[in-house]
């Protein structure tokens, strides 16, 4: 099998067993017709901008702009590691699209539309596309004919980013097909159902960014950062998506695509004998026992979760509320979902938290609350968004609080960096539960626990100060580690440094959970590291006895708690966080897991 990757136009066939290399980032393999993501021609708005609104305006598509560039620099970078001849014609093709981002006619003429016209910014780019296009015709020039495509091109890209363009849905797709694209976002990848999309693989994205947290929940094999990715495939290609080694193989030969197939045959038999362990207790071989709590992402993952003998949610994403719709879902549509998600679990715990919107994860109905910030990892997100806009979380309390009439309901604030933010939400709640009793509406008695997510890593440092004004703690690992290593854990040209074997995350880990355990308050972890049963043994080491995790990792991770013997394990941790080194607490972990094997 070749491995290669071809720089040729999409409009050729793909060569037979072309393997592409990427990152795996949920586990599987899928085999089927390949359905290539065209972002398509966007209908722009148009509308009239008021006079003191053109600076904003001429600002948001200066933003935009900017975003395009980094898209741009991304792939060039990524297209660096092609063959020599494709990386340089992808590379030229790449360069023009920068150069037509960065004062070019282009660019000086929307910012002059958007002024002189008072034009909004996308009317303003599909209207200067249009007259360059009619300039490139009206000389007769053959290369210049040529080009009008590229200029289209980026400006696409320049209205997608603009409008925040989800790419479609993929509810009309055929049954199995394996979805390829330059990248998705999680509000894209919510749009899946598993019932339906094989797999997806991606050019762009990293392992804990969250389409790849998305794709894991579903239990949808995916491959993100692909190099070559979109060259020379076309849709009803055959494509295998191998999310454990992180491989794509395009139209595979009879013999390689027999050996995925014995490979995936394989797997489902695996997961068939897991499936046994559901009715057996999650206790370590010495008989501690440990909560195996589900993360979810979308209600249809909720039957998943009780399949595999959840002992309830312990975190349930709201953005699903607000993704994918123009409008913002009301206290009673928020009461309505959040009462069925209860009520199903039949009395055991679901710990919803409030909106974490911001970073990757944008909705088009918030779009008005905040502009994109330069980072979107350190700007107007999370707690800092409902703090901001009260009305947002005064609706998501009032529904979480009407829910958990129905059942046992536990509330949980993303992002939290201080006792302040925890006391103002504590006031809005009281509030809010003033106003719902005069309106004589039946909430929950007693009021539902309120816990914070340990993420940053100011909140893990003053963990001991955040105790006594909090019912308990959940350890958010993925930011954590963000935060704490400053690397995007969503860019794939860093994955190889997102380390949660790092010493300093491993120590607020424990600062955290001791902090808690002083305080006499529940304490998990809810990040990506609880489902990977590498880190079970050091987890509870460390003294978690509550992990909660993407549906899909919870069986592989009780027959691992199972066969742990936590006085042994206990013993283990405390050699671990006596190292400073990465590699020396890698291998003492791996060894300790080896033996227990």
């Amino acid at each position: 099998m070749a491995d290669r990757a071809s720089g040729r136009g999409r409009g050729t066939k793909a060569g037979v067993d072309r393997l592409l290399r990427g990152v795996g980032v949920s586990s599987g393999i899928a085999i089927g017709p390949a359905h290539v993501v065209d972002a398509g021609a966007l209908l722009a708005p148009e509308y009239t901008i008021p006079e003191d609104g053109l600076e904003a305006e001429v600002q948001r598509f200066a933003t935009a702009a900017d975003k395009a560039r980094r898209q741009v620099r991304k792939l060039k970078t990524k297209s660096s590691a092609l063959p020599d001849s494709a990386a340089e014609e992808i590379g030229i093709l790449l360069d023009a699209h920068f150069a037509m981002l960065s004062g070019s006619r282009l660019m000086r003429g929307v910012e002059k539309r958007i002024r002189q016209d008072k034009l909004n910014a996308e009317a303003a780019v599909q209207a200067e596309i249009t007259s360059i296009a009619q300039s490139f015709a009206d000389m007769e020039d053959a290369y210049l004919a040529a080009r009008v495509a590229d200029v289209r091109e980026v400006g696409q890209r320049l209205l997608r980013n603009l409008m925040q363009h989800k790419y479609q849905a993929f509810s009309f797709l055929p049954e199995g097909c394996i979805v390829l694209a330059e990248d998705l976002s999680p509000a894209d990848t919510a749009l899946m159902d598993p019932r339906r999309i094989g797999g997806f693989a991606t050019m762009l994205g990293g392992p804990e960014g969250h389409t790849a947290i998305m794709a894991r929940s579903l239990g949808l094999p995916a491959v993100l950062g692909t190099l070559g990715l979109l060259q020379g495939v076309q849709n009803g290609d055959t494509v295998v998506v191998d999310g454990i080694a992180g491989q794509v193989c395009v139209n595979p030969s009879p013999d390689v695509l027999d050996g995925y197939r014995r490979r995936r045959a394989e797997l489902l038999a695996e997961r068939a004998q897991l499936k046994t362990l559901r009715k057996l207790p999650a206790i370590t071989r010495d008989g501690t026992a440990v909560t195996l709590n589900a993360n979810l992402e979308l209600p249809r993952e909720l039957d998943g979760a009780l399949e595999v003998g959840a002992s309830g949610v312990g975190l349930l994403r709201t953005e699903f509320l607000f993704m994918n719709r123009e409008d913002l879902p009301d206290e009673d549509e928020q009461t309505e979902i959040l009462t069925r998600i209860v009520a199903s679990m039949d009395g055991k715990p679901v710990t919803a938290r409030t909106l974490d919107i911001g970073g990757e994860k944008i909705a088009t109905a918030l779009r008005g609350y905040f502009s994109e910030p330069t980072n979107p990892a350190l700007g107007l997100r999370a707690i800092r968004l409902s703090l901001k806009e009260p009305k947002l979380l005064e609706t998501q309390l009032a529904a979480m609080l009407r829910a958990g009439a129905h059942g046992n309901l536990r509330i949980l604030l993303p992002m939290i960096s201080s006792v302040a933010e925890v006391r103002r939400v504590r006031e809005i709640m009281a509030t809010v539960v003033r106003r719902l009793r005069r309106r004589g509406v039946k909430i929950a008695h007693p009021l539902p626990k309120l816990g914070i997510m340990i993420e940053i890593p100011g909140a893990a440092l003053s963990a001991d100060g955040l105790a006594p004004f909090c019912d308990f703690f959940a350890i958010g690992t993925n930011d954590l580690i963000q935060y704490t290593l400053a690397i995007d854990r969503g860019d794939e040209q860093v994955a190889d440094l997102y380390d949660p074997l790092h010493p300093a995350v491993l120590r607020l880990v424990q600062f955290t959970t001791e902090a808690a355990l002083r305080a006499r308050i529940p304490v998990s972890i809810c990040g990506e590291m609880a489902g990977d049963p590498r880190y079970t043994a050091l987890l509870l080491g460390l003294g978690i006895r509550e992990l909660s995790m993407a549906p899909n990792n919870l069986p592989v991770v009780k027959r691992r708690l199972r066969g742990l013997d936590l006085v042994e394990a206990t013993r283990r941790a405390r050699t671990i966080m006596d190292q400073t080194d990465q590699g020396r607490i890698a291998a003492l972990l791996d060894d300790f897991n080896d033996a227990a094997a």
